[in-house]
């Protein structure tokens, strides 16, 4: 009875924080794939309930102001990419004080932590999925257990499921996922090692929001 309780109480939890994250995902009214499954299936909340929660959630969105667009921009990286409000502005005034293009190099510095370039491999299906692994000391990187989602991955880099864990559930299904799988170029993935080379330094990338809003923002902001 115990055990059953146990299972019943996880599963909740479980769903809490997948309706919590959905929840997100509605009020700023764009799909984050979030949750890699649910968010590629008719259980996506975004399919189901596309209008915002809450009482007066169906009302018309409104456009907002340049500060609401450019928080609702901040927000959604945030939320993609799974950085606080700290480690996003530690990234753009680290980003800010480089050479070149302010917004490019907030996009590389994100592309190029240790979760994203595991879910941009094809080696976890989310960057969630890809934080949980990584934290369980599921991957190597250049040979050594790495536990720090926020690594910053570098030319020549060689990301790798750890050998202990390659039988075990997650990553048994895993070789043939990737043989149907296309990393992006900065990336070279080996789906018989279950590992990712860092090619080169991610550049000239398209984000899936708008960049130039979140620069604006903590330009004004910090």
């Amino acid at each position: 009875m115990t055990e059953v309780k146990c299972h019943m109480s996880k599963v909740k939890r479980n769903n809490m924080v997948i309706y919590a994250k959905e929840k997100k995902e509605r009020a700023l009214g764009e799909k984050l794939f979030l949750k890699a499954y649910r968010c590629n299936s008719a259980k996506c909340a975004m399919l189901r309930r596309p209008h915002r929660p809450g009482v007066h959630g169906k009302a018309m969105r409104r456009s907002g102001s340049d500060f609401g667009v450019q928080l609702k921009a901040k927000q959604k990286f945030k939320l993609s990419y799974g950085v606080n409000e700290s480690q996003l502005k530690a990234i753009f005034l680290g980003a800010s004080a480089s050479k070149g293009s302010t917004a490019e190099k907030i996009v590389e510095t994100l592309e190029r932590r240790l979760d994203n370039a595991i879910f941009r491999a094809g080696l976890a299906d989310s960057r969630i999925m890809a934080r949980h692994f990584i934290t369980r000391g599921h991957f190597l990187v250049n040979g050594k257990r790495t536990t720090s989602p926020s690594y910053e991955t570098g030319k020549g880099d060689v990301i790798a499921v750890r050998p202990e864990s390659a039988s075990k559930g997650p990553f048994r299904e895993l070789v043939d996922k990737l043989t149907k799988f296309s990393p992006p170029v900065w990336l070279r993935v080996d789906k018989d090692k279950l590992a990712a080379e860092v090619t080169s330094l991610p550049r000239d990338l398209e984000p899936a929001f708008d960049i130039g809003a979140v620069v604006e923002y903590f330009s004004k902001n910090n």
